[in-house]
């Protein structure tokens, strides 16, 4: 055996993403959030070829800038990229010929620059906007073709990111037993709208009003009907934020962390369950709806809904509290409230799970917070590219319902044979492939889309 094969590559699907990425617009948008001080007459690669091949690298399966030095050969991934010449043999420099992509120290400049970089500086002059990239996940979901929807659900969530060095900001959790950040996620069903990366000593909630007070003005400027519900764990019943939304008519359905009151209030529904279980040894459910404040923290009294809940392991009782009525055409039962509505959040935690732990959100190993950040927005546009192709080019098949790296591992990571001429880049998939026909007829979907996102400015 040798690596001796030619012009191969085991990356034939990667023209699935850019064909993905052409019809969004996605890269494009976000190299423009980028300010480029390099000398053009003497830059071989722009920031935009930077940018796909940084992402494309991602959601292909390379997590490491490192994996670059040697993917920098790959012709097909160099095509998918936008390189005219595949080969790489036009290089300026002798040595560089036949790597027709950037190594992984050009790459590097795009997480380094920290403002206000110019012209003047000798590496680090690649520099990101870092107040517009905030809001850019946001904006790419306003811009995506679609009929305004009746409700949009907005989970917020934090996570731990486990850190193995000195990281600026990385703080000790008592909870998870390790140093780390605590990044902030905002998801509407599978689509991501904020990514934010926080020092580990931040409170779990902190910075969700100010990204409220953005967020909602973009969002009901693109669909002025929708009514919003914020949806969240139990960290996130603060008066503050709770107070912010009944302002601004924004409803919201909130875990609600128990106590002796709280508990006491179930007493009744708790025994009946318990009774309940006694009889048919099968975990028993009764729910209470009822008015609630806590004695200091709360401004006012609110709508909480209790679930008495018996099983094998004893009592469990859980609260939610919610400003949607129990009435009428839009109003929620105390049972449908915590089962249909707030327990649908833990499919927002297995996106936060899907980005981490195949897209590589947690490789947060640079010295800088701000570095990282820009590391977990890189992580945070692959996610967005590979979902956006499940939405647009897996609906209705096998696949619809995957997760990146099912995606990855049965249409991206495919053996392929390529051939560059004068006029094209010729590639000849595996022949033994089992998913012929799902690929040809997601690739002739994604030729047939013509409504692309309009990206506009959003009063926010």
């Amino acid at each position: 055996m040798d690596f001796a094969g030619g012009q191969l590559s085991s990356d034939g699907g990667s023209p699935l993403l850019a064909k993905t990425d052409q019809w969004m617009g996605l890269t494009e948008r976000f190299a423009a959030l980028f300010t480029d001080h390099r000398d053009p007459d003497a830059t071989e690669h722009p920031v935009l070829d930077l940018v796909r091949q940084r992402v494309y690298g991602l959601a292909l399966g390379y997590e490491d800038l490192n994996d670059h030095d040697e993917l920098s050969r790959d012709p097909l991934l160099a095509a998918a990229v936008g390189k005219k010449d595949p080969t790489g043999e036009s290089r300026v420099r002798e040595r560089d010929r036949g790597r027709p992509m950037a190594g992984k120290s050009t790459l590097n400049r795009l997480e380094l620059a920290v403002p206000p970089a110019e012209r003047q500086d000798r590496y680090k002059k690649v520099v990101l906007d870092a107040e517009r990239a905030e809001r850019f996940f946001a904006e790419v979901f306003v811009a995506f073709p679609r009929r305004e929807p009746e409700t949009l659900v907005l989970d917020f969530d934090g996570t731990h990111d486990i850190l193995y060095g000195k990281q600026e900001g990385r703080h000790f959790n008592a909870y998870y037993d390790e140093y780390g950040y605590l990044p902030l996620y905002v998801f509407c069903g599978d689509e991501l709208l904020v990514a934010q990366l926080r020092p580990g000593c931040v409170d779990g909630p902190e910075g969700t009003v100010e990204i409220l007070q953005w967020l909602v003005p973009m969002l009901r400027s693109r669909f002025p009907k929708v009514r919003l519900i914020v949806r969240a764990d139990s960290a996130f019943a603060r008066d503050e934020i709770l107070a912010w939304c009944e302002r601004h008519r924004v409803d919201y359905v909130i875990g609600l962390s128990k106590n002796s009151r709280l508990t006491a209030a179930l007493a009744e529904e708790q025994a009946a369950a318990k009774a309940e279980w006694e009889t048919t040894h099968e975990t028993a459910r009764v729910f209470r709806d009822f008015r609630y404040s806590t004695r200091e923290s709360w401004s006012r009294e609110r709508r909480v809904v209790g679930k008495a809940e018996h099983g094998d392991q004893g009592a469990n009782p859980r609260f939610v509290v919610s400003s949607l009525p129990r009435r009428g055409r839009r109003g929620w039962e105390g049972q449908a409230l915590y089962e249909d509505l707030y327990c649908a959040r833990g499919e927002m935690e297995n996106r936060i799970k899907e980005q981490q732990l195949y897209l590589f959100a947690d490789r947060t190993s640079t010295s800088k917070l701000r570095a990282n950040q820009i590391r977990l927005w890189f992580s945070s546009v692959a996610y967005t590219l590979l979902n956006a192709f499940r939405t647009l080019g897996l609906k209705g098949t096998e696949l619809a319902r995957a997760r990146c790296d099912t995606i990855r591992l049965k249409l991206l990571k495919i053996g392929a044979s390529v051939r560059v001429t004068v006029r094209r880049v010729w590639v000849s998939l595996a022949s033994s492939f089992p998913l012929q026909g799902l690929f040809v007829a997601v690739w002739r979907r994604l030729e047939t889309l013509r409504k692309r996102p309009v990206y506009e400015p959003m009063r926010c």
